[in-house]
């Protein structure tokens, strides 16, 4: 069973912002599929178990970017 979590991404500007913070998230265990839209800042994760929210923060922290829970 897949669990979606959303979260907001502040801080991106560009397609580039976009894959750095998808490559980070992407690269956590279990997680399946990454979506994040400039325009709002949405990132949604859909991983196979659930990914706490501090090791996708660390992710996104790592890209360059904050995040928060949607």
């Amino acid at each position: 069973m897949s669990t979606t979590s959303t979260y907001l991404v502040s801080g991106m500007t560009c397609a580039h912002c976009v894959n750095a913070v998808t490559e980070e998230v992407s690269g956590l265990a279990g997680v399946s599929e990454v979506t994040v839209d400039l325009d709002t800042g949405v990132l949604t994760v859909t991983s196979d178990t659930d990914v706490p929210f501090v090791d996708i923060a660390g992710a996104v922290d790592e890209a360059g970017y904050a995040v928060a829970p949607a």
